[in-house]
């Protein structure tokens, strides 16, 4: 594969790594999202080949089966996600640096494919009932839902200190500001 560097942010659902993903993306820092595919329904509000490349469960399995993928796991009940080698290569042909949003096991199998040329940061929220309510006022998640994320969370919270940062996104502004500076120092833009 061609070379630029990765920046990897992962958290548990509702700690905010989309929101500082998005951040980052409007700033001047030549980042590009790697859209992840999956095999999950569509929400209303997501658009195919922008939020997620949404594919069959039979059409994952039978890239699996060729290889690919850079990483890639079957998460909540037969839904697999996973970084497709050809959005990799896509972006950095562009001349880009990637930007990840990814659950924490895909971070850490990111950070371990790409060593060096990768900058992990694991996004935390304050407390697992800050998240909880974060979860809730999304008004997107069944009441089965949020408990099966809140349980995953507290398995991801472990893993956090493999990560090459924790941000802690108690304060929004704080937590921009933060990913902002380390990420211009990690592109020796600062």
């Amino acid at each position: 594969m061609n070379s630029g560097k990765v920046i990897i942010f992962s958290a548990p659902s509702g700690a905010g790594k989309t929101t500082l993903v998005k951040y980052l993306l409007a700033q001047a820092l030549n980042l590009e999202f790697s859209v992840s595919a999956c095999s999950r329904k569509k929400r209303a509000n997501e658009e195919d080949g922008k939020d997620y490349f949404f594919m069959s469960k039979e059409s994952f399995r039978e890239k699996i089966k060729n290889d690919e993928f850079l990483e890639w796991e079957e998460v909540y009940d037969g839904n697999y996600y996973g970084t497709l080698k050809s959005e990799i290569e896509r972006i950095w042909a562009e001349g880009k640096h990637v930007i990840f949003d990814v659950d924490v096991v895909g971070g850490l199998n990111l950070k371990k494919y790409f060593g060096n040329k990768a900058l992990a940061i694991y996004v935390d929220a304050p407390s697992i009932e800050i998240l909880e309510k974060r979860l809730r006022s999304r008004e997107t998640e069944t009441e089965e839902t949020i408990k099966k994320r809140i349980g995953k969370a507290v398995e991801e919270i472990k893993y956090k200190k493999d990560f090459d940062l924790v941000i802690v996104n108690d304060d929004l502004e704080e937590a921009k500001k933060e990913a902002l500076d380390n990420v211009k120092t990690y592109l020796s833009l600062s």
